[in-house]
C-alpha cells in the first residue's frame, strides 16, 4: 500500500509539473530537501507538499491560479508562503506552496507615509530602508528579524508597540490581490458612492462586492457583537471592520485571512514616524495580587510598549548568560556582562521575581522621555514593589533582548524537548488578569511534567505560553487536544480570544465555532464560498478546519 500510494504520488507530480511547465517563468522544485524544508514551519506540525513553486511576477501567480482553478478535478490547492515563521501551521499543505520570498521581494517606493512592497521582502530589509525616511511600521511581531511584511499582513501581526499603534491591519491602506478567476485587483477603501458602482459590475469583482456587502449589512449588528471585547485578536474573518456605514474596505477582510480567500502580490502599508528615545521602567512581581492595580497605573501614563516574562523566561536568561550576551552583539562582553549585576544579586538575595513587567516611554527628547519614565516609577512605589528607572537605552536593551530571545534559547537548549506552541497566543482583557491568571496557573498544575515559559504584552491582556514537550511520547500528544480544551474554555468564559497575533491554522482554526458560536461561524464559511468556492486557497484554515487532522500531523519527534 505504501508502494501503491508513492506511485500515486510521484504520477500527480509528474502530472503537475509538465502543466506547469508551459506556462509558469518561475521556478518549480519537487527534490526530498525541498519538500522536508517546506514541511515545517515554527509550529507543531509536519505536513509534506507535493511541490514548490515560486513565482517570477504576477503574471505567474494569475496563470497558477487560473490552472489550479480550472484543475478542480485533481484537488490541486495553493498556499502562500514567505519566511515560514508561523506558529500555527498556517503555510503547510499537502499539494503545492507558492513561496514568494525568491522574487516577490522588492520595495515598490517610499512616500511620505507610506510604503508600497512586495509580500516576500523581509521585515528587517523593509524597516532599515523605511527608517532612511525616518518612517516605521510599527506592528512588526518578536520575529521581526526572519519574518516577511507579507505574513504580517497574513496573520495581522503585532508585537511589542501594538499597546500605543495598533495591529498590522490598523496599517495596511491598499492591496493587490489574484483572485480565483486568475486576475489580479486592487482593494482598498471606497465611499459609499464608489461602492454602489463596484457592486453594478458584471464581474467577479463586482459579485464579491455585492455579496459581500449584502453579508455584513444583513448581519451588521451580529458581528458587532461578535467583535471579541479586547485589544487584539486575529482570530476568524474580521467582517466586524469592513463596512461602517461610511466606508467599504475589503482589505479589513484580507488581512488576517492566512490566504484562505486570494494571492497577495502586493501591499500598501501607512507608516509612522516613531519617536527617537525611549527610557525604561522595570517592576519585579514576587506575585500577581497587585497586577490589575499595576497595570492600570501604568497605562495611565501612556508607554509605548508595556511587556512582560515569567520567572522561567529569567531562570533560562541566567543560565545561558553568555549566548545571550553574543546576541546583543556587543564588542565587549565582560563590560555587557556587569550590566546584568543588578538583576543576578536580586535573584541571590529575594529570589526570582514570579513576573518582570516592562514599561517603555517614548519622546522625541531622551530628557523627555526619561521625566515620563520618572514620573511613573514615582507613582507605582505605593505598590512596595522593586522598581528599576533604566539610566539609558543602553542599560535598556538587556531587558528587550531576554523578552525577545526567550523563545530561541528554548528552542535551541533544551535536548529531548521542543518548543510546543499550542496555547501561546491567548488574550483577556488586562482588568481581568488579576483572576483569569490564578485559574490558568491551576489549570497548568495539572500536568507538573510540563516545562513552559510564559511572556507576553501584560498592557494588552496578551500571553505566550511555550511549553517544551517530547513529541515523541505518546502522552505529550495526548496533553495537547486536552490542555487546548481547558484553557480555551476559560479565555471564553472570560471574553477572550484564543489567539491575538498569531492566528488560527492548524492548531487553532478547530475552535473557531466555540469562540464565536454556530451563526458567526457560519457567516465565516459564506466568506469563504464567495471568494473560494473550490477550495484552491489555503484549505483547512479558518473553515474547514479538523482537529483529528491537525492532531494526526504533529510533528513526530523533538
Amino acid at each position: 500500500m505504501e508502494n501503491d500510494a508513492a506511485i500515486f504520488c510521484y504520477t500527480t507530480v509528474m502530472s503537475f509539473r509538465e502543466p506547469l511547465r508551459k506556462f509558469f517563468k518561475g521556478d518549480i522544485l519537487d527534490d526530498p530537501a525541498t519538500l522536508e524544508t517546506y514541511s515545517h514551519d515554527a509550529s507543531l506540525f509536519e505536513i509534506k507538499p507535493q511541490m514548490v513553486v515560486f513565482p517570477k511576477d504576477t503574471g505567474d501567480v494569475e496563470k497558477l491560479v487560473a490552472w489550479a482553478a480550472e484543475s478542480k478535478d485533481k484537488k490541486i490547492s495553493l498556499t502562500a508562503r514567505s519566511a515560514g515563521t508561523d506558529m500555527s501551521g498556517g503555510p503547510l499543505t499537502e499539494s503545492i506552496v507558492a513561496d514568494f520570498t525568491r522574487y516577490f521581494n522588492h520595495i515598490i517606493k517610499i512616500g511620505e507615509d507610506y510604503a508600497i512592497t512586495q509580500p516576500g521582502v523581509f521585515y528587517r530589509d523593509f524597516e532599515r530602508e523605511t527608517l532612511k525616511h525616518d518612517l516605521l511600521m510599527p506592528s512588526y511581531p518578536a520575529s521581526r528579524e526572519i519574518c516577511t511584511v507579507g505574513g504580517m499582513a497574513a496573520n495581522n501581526s503585532g508585537g511589542e508597540k501594538t499597546l500605543a499603534y495598533g495591529k498590522t491591519e490598523q496599517y495596511v491602506t491598499g492591496l493587490k490581490v489574484v483572485l480565483r478567476d486568475g486576475k489580479e485587483y486592487a482593494f482598498g477603501p471606497v465611499s459609499k458612492a464608489e461602492l454602489e458602482k463596484r457592486i453594478k459590475k458584471k464581474t467577479l469583482e463586482g459579485e464579491i462586492y455585492r455579496r459581500v456587502y449584502k453579508l455584513v449589512k444583513d448581519n451588521f449588528e451580529l458581528l458587532q457583537k461578535a467583535k471579541p471585547r479586547v485589544s487584539k485578536n486575529s482570530a476568524g474573518y474580521f467582517l466586524w471592520n469592513v463596512w461602517d456605514g461610511q466606508t467599504f474596505d475589503l482589505t479589513k477582510l484580507f488581512v488576517g485571512s492566512q490566504g484562505t480567500l486570494g494571492l497577495i502580490t502586493e501591499i500598501k502599508y501607512r507608516l509612522i514616524h516613531p519617536k527617537k528615545h525611549s527610557a525604561m521602567v522595570a517592576l519585579f512581581l514576587k506575585d500577581t495580587e497587585q497586577l490589575a492595580d499595576i497595570i492600570e497605573k501604568v497605562l495611565s501614563f501612556k508607554p509605548e510598549s508595556f511587556e512582560s516574562y515569567d520567572d522561567n523566561t529569567m531562570k533560562l536568561a541566567i543560565r545561558f548568560l553568555p549566548e545571550l550576551l553574543k546576541t546583543m552583539k556587543a564588542k565587549n562582553l565582560l563590560a555587557l556582562g556587569w550590566q546584568f549585576l543588578p538583576e543576578l544579586w536580586m535573584a541571590i538575595t529575594g529570589g526570582i521575581p514570579k513576573l518582570v513587567l516592562i514599561a517603555e516611554f517614548t519622546d522625541d527628547s531622551e530628557q523627555a522621555a526619561q521625566e515620563k519614565a520618572g514620573q511613573a516609577a514615582a507613582a507605582l512605589k505605593q505598590f512596595k514593589i522593586p522598581i528599576r528607572v533604566m539610566k539609558n537605552e543602553r542599560e535598556s536593551r538587556k531587558y528587550w533582548v531576554i523578552r525577545r530571545e526567550s523563545f530561541n534559547l528554548l528552542r535551541r537548549h533544551v535536548r529531548g524537548r521542543r518548543t510546543a506552541p499550542f496555547i501561546d497566543d491567548m488574550v483577556v482583557q488586562p482588568e481581568k488578569l488579576p483572576v483569569f491568571l490564578p485559574k490558568l496557573n491551576e489549570i497548568l498544575k495539572n500536568y507538573p511534567s510540563l516545562v513552559y515559559t510564559v511572556a507576553g504584552h501584560v498592557g494588552d491582556g496578551n500571553f505566550h505560553i511555550i511549553p517544551l514537550m517530547d513529541m515523541s511520547d505518546p502522552k505529550s500528544r495526548e496533553i495537547i487536544p486536552e490542555l487546548s480544551e481547558r484553557v480555551y474554555k476559560l479565555v471564553f468564559e472570560f471574553g477572550g480570544s484564543t489567539t491575538g497575533e498569531h492566528n488560527d491554522g492548524l492548531i487553532r482554526s478547530p475552535y473557531l465555532k466555540e469562540m464565536y458560536g454556530e451563526k458567526v461561524y457560519k457567516l465565516f464559511e459564506e466568506v469563504k464560498q464567495i471568494f473560494d468556492p473550490e477550495g484552491i486557497f489555503n484549505p483547512g484554515k479558518k473553515v474547514g478546519s479538523s482537529l483529528e487532522y491537525a492532531l494526526k500531523h504533529l510533528v513526530k519527534n523533538s
